[in-house]
């Protein structure tokens, strides 16, 4: 896989990091859930329980421990969160694997990697759980997920409510999300698959809600580049069409949410520069990847998959594409086949 790919895949990734956001699991017993279900109607509508989960990890400051599992790997980060209504300022430090820094400022980013003494500075239009929920019209949730309310646990020494956001069709994964209840920050999230299954799960297994972080402080970090090799990622807006792509058909409730090049050399002739293409549905998401075929760095074409996240890969003519977001099989594939070149 292309190391462009391979970066914007944790971009893409990024609200696992960001905020209070999701995480770890147990699963919680079926049967409990549809009884609690029944005897009750929820106490909230879908997109309301989304909107007050989105809007918590804006506003809230926190620290804590965040772990993500998936498959037979973990990992688990330190994050320092705060907003003063307008600005907000995040830090995520690594715990496991090769040491790494993160630090945004609302959209602009950087992450440090102290082996290398390399900085990375990017920019990020959307951030949180679920990136994706107030760029798309809330009102078609409900045409593809329904929400069903469990009882009430303690996460890192929360009490939270749980909430199972279910996938009406095979083209989307479900989530069970534990809401921390006075906030509504999201204290652990599980991606759900077929029958229940946890393909995912991130949580906090430490959390401070309210804590004490510096804005200023954590200005001068990010600001603080020496004995660093900074790299820039330069990214312009664009549209398929103008870069010669489109699909056939869509594949329903997901929408075009951006598209953008990388500079490069070739950044001037359209349908050269490396592309991606992102799709949501408010919830799940899924990046397009398109590059110039080379024979060197490109294999066989292939599916392949990581915890939660699926991907594609296929040639088309002199371009190398890979559809890749935590989607089932099915959707990325259903992207990948409806792609054509116009030019």
């Amino acid at each position: 896989m292309p190391a462009f790919v391979s970066r914007a895949a944790y971009c893409r990734n990024r609200w696992k990091h960001w905020s209070a956001a999701g995480l770890l699991a147990l699963g919680l017993c079926q049967t409990l859930l549809a009884q609690t279900s029944a005897e009750a109607p929820p106490s909230r509508s879908l997109t309301e329980w989304l909107t007050r989960m989105h809007e918590a990890s804006r506003q809230r400051a926190y620290t804590g421990t965040l772990v993500v599992s998936s498959a037979s790997t973990m990992s688990a980060s330190r994050i320092w969160h705060i907003c003063d209504g307008t600005q907000q300022m995040e830090r995520v430090e690594t715990l496991t694997g090769a040491p790494r820094s993160t630090i945004r400022h609302n959209n602009d980013v950087i992450t440090f990697v102290p082996d290398h003494k390399v900085a990375w500075v990017d920019r990020r239009e959307s951030l949180g759980v679920f990136p994706e929920l107030l760029r798309t019209p809330s009102n078609s949730l409900p045409e593809f997920y329904s929400v069903r309310e469990g009882a009430a646990e303690r996460v890192a020494g929360h009490l939270a409510d749980v909430v199972d956001i279910l996938p009406r069709d095979n083209l989307r994964f479900g989530y069970r999300i534990w809401s921390e209840k006075k906030t509504g920050l999201v204290v652990k999230l599980q991606t759900l698959g077929e029958q229940g299954a946890v393909l995912e799960q991130v949580a906090f297994s430490e959390l401070q809600l309210d804590a004490p972080v510096r804005m200023d402080k954590l200005k001068k970090m990010m600001g603080d580049t020496k004995g660093y090799d900074v790299h820039k990622q330069v990214l312009r807006k664009t549209t398929a069409e103008a870069e010669g792509w489109r699909l056939k058909e869509t594949v329903p409730g997901f929408q075009s949410m951006s598209c953008h090049t990388r500079e490069t050399e070739a950044a001037g002739t359209p349908g050269q520069a490396p592309m991606q293409w992102v799709f949501s549905d408010g919830l799940a998401s899924v990046s397009m990847f398109v590059e110039p075929f080379d024979p060197k760095r490109h294999g066989t074409e292939g599916a392949a998959v990581t915890g939660a996240t699926h991907s594609v890969t296929r040639r088309i003519g002199n371009h190398w594409v890979t559809v890749l977001g935590e989607v089932p099989p099915v959707t990325v594939r259903r992207f990948s086949l409806a792609l054509e070149r116009l030019r």
